[in-house]
């Protein structure tokens, strides 16, 4: 259905007068018959969406969000370094099965509080206030938001940083002389080449709006179509022979520099970073006709289509795999386009199989450009982003949140210029995504579970005992990744790194967790927004 247009301002978090405790406290089971635009007034916000979008493309949506070919083929450097055959396949499967714990958690908390506010976008925000106690709603909402926008659009920055890095060595696949290459890839090369990844993603998802839901079926069907052909034809062809079965499910071979045990923890980015968007589409909960029972299936669904995906590319490539030393030595960190022409023994066969690949890359930075945006707006709906009202606006001929999609374009824009600075962009965009996201997750989850899911009970999605052991593993994941991921991205790929190499997302992590949450229209001042505000842009830019 097409909702109208709102003609006065949503009221914000702070400015409501109904007492959240009282009509929430029932839970928001709906029934069939229940109007999902008719649930978001009972949550307090004006409907300002086209609800077009229907289960399967909310999950094919995750999974271009998710995009397993691209986010496998662009970081499959990670647990190459970290411990080779074993921690590519292992490492794989064991975190996929982990976020499926966090996507039934999210699930059970959306099932409550099915809005854009909800969990993502600024999403998990609304649900950390509701479910938290009076006294802590503002300061847990405003830390939790905070942590999925900067996710959000940091996770944007390392896709478009990747899709680039990916350009480039496919297009050197095509030199005739390994010691030479097509593209030196300097750094103002490869900026170029960002910028414009970025703004062909930026125009897809503004003035393609209302054709995405096409776009993610199509991509879906078609990632399975390439993954066929790419798994025929490099098995097939193989040029220099196949591994053993054994190699390839039990061969460890740590080569970061690091003890083993750290070294397959600094692999799991691979899995991690390909995962991270499991939440991201409660930000689509005001697109779709019952968000309350449909966004937490394509959840949960999205994560088994992504692990059978997943398996699908990384069995056969690690049946192929040149020697692990070799790809390690490769410019650019993005070793996928040689080991595809050592199989076929032609770039312009790999090539081929290459393209969808690079579109898929494409369609992921659409969709967080497209979700980003959404979670802009609704952050700012609540008054918690600087400039909120000019942040809210909806294009009446674009249907979208046209400002909060140029502010996002924006930063992404002034965040690539860190490239200038240290090669080790994508590492700490990539690990602050994965931290921040983890973190906006993990918020409500543990709100949820240290108040005894009483919330979730009476939701349309809940788990009972198993939702409860979900939780402890949703929050278990997220202590995890921190500490692994502050402290061995700090120096990648290797411990002696340089100012040049050196990984800065966990001062970019500690920035945004320790900065002062008593800012924006959640809290009186606005001295303390700009405050962290510009500390981070200097801990982002200042390297």
């Amino acid at each position: 259905m097409t909702t109208a247009l709102p003609s006065t301002t949503t009221p914000s978090l702070t400015n409501r007068n109904k007492d959240v405790n009282s009509p929430s406290k029932d839970g928001l089971h709906v029934d069939g018959n229940h109007n999902a635009d008719d649930l978001l007034q009972d949550l307090g916000y004006t409907a300002q969406f086209t609800r077009n979008r229907s289960t399967l493309q909310v999950a094919f949506m995750a999974f271009v969000l998710a995009s397993i070919p691209y986010g496998m083929a662009t970081t499959i450097y990670y647990p190459l370094i970290g411990g080779g055959p074993v921690n590519i396949i292992w490492g794989w499967v064991g975190v996929s099965l982990i976020v499926s714990c966090v996507a039934l958690s999210l699930g059970e908390i959306t099932s409550v509080f099915p809005t854009a506010g909800g969990y993502l976008n600024a999403g998990v925000y609304y649900q950390s206030f509701m479910l938290s106690p009076p006294q802590w709603r503002r300061i847990a909402s405003w830390i939790c938001g905070w942590f999925y926008l900067v996710g959000n659009i940091t996770i944007i920055v390392a896709v478009n940083f990747a899709t680039s890095t990916f350009i480039i060595s496919c297009i050197n696949m095509f030199s005739t002389d390994e010691d030479t290459t097509l593209i030196s890839g300097d750094a103002y090369q490869v900026f170029l080449i960002y910028l414009a990844v970025t703004l062909i993603c930026t125009s897809i998802s503004t003035f393609g709006n209302r054709w995405l839901p096409i776009l993610d079926t199509v991509a879906i069907f078609g990632t399975f179509i390439s993954l066929f052909a790419i798994v025929i034809t490099i098995l097939v062809l193989a040029k220099n022979g196949r591994r053993d079965a054994k190699w390839v499910f039990t061969h460890f071979e740590a080569s970061s520099g690091w003890p083993d045990g750290w070294s397959f923890c600094i692999g799991l980015l691979h899995a991690a970073y390909a995962t991270s968007a499991t939440g991201m589409i409660t930000s689509m909960c005001e697109e779709v006709r019952r968000p309350e029972i449909q966004v937490p299936r394509a959840m949960v669904a999205t994560v088994f289509i992504n692990l059978l995906a997943g398996v699908m590319i990384l069995v056969p490539v690690c049946f192929i795999l040149p020697d692990i030393q070799a790809l390690i030595a490769l410019p650019w960190a993005q070793p996928i386009p040689y080991i595809f022409k050592s199989a076929t023994g032609s770039a312009g066969v790999s090539m081929a199989l290459l393209a969808p690949v690079l579109l898929l890359g494409v369609l992921c930075g659409t969709g967080c450009c497209t979700v980003a945006s959404r979670v802009i707006w609704a952050f700012a709906r609540d008054g918690a982003v600087p400039g909120a009202k000019h942040w809210t606006k909806i294009s009446p001929a674009l249907h979208i949140p046209l400002n909060a999609m140029i502010l996002s374009t924006t930063i992404q824009v002034l965040l690539g210029l860190i490239y200038f600075g240290s090669t080790a962009a994508f590492s700490a965009f990539s690990g602050v995504g994965v931290i921040c996201l983890t973190a906006s997750y993990a918020t409500p989850i543990t709100i949820s579970l240290l108040r005894g899911r009483e919330e979730v009970s009476r939701g349309c999605f809940y788990f009972g005992f198993f939702g409860a052991v979900c939780n402890v593993v949703a929050i278990g994941e997220h202590l995890f990744l921190s500490c692994d991921f502050a402290s061995n991205f700090a120096y990648l790929p290797f411990p002696n790194s340089s100012l040049v190499t050196f990984g800065y997302s966990p001062f970019l992590y500690a920035n945004v967790s320790t900065s002062d949450p008593f800012h924006s229209q959640l809290w009186p001042s606005r001295l303390c927004c700009r405050r962290s505000t510009f500390g981070f842009l200097v801990l982002v830019l200042g390297p």
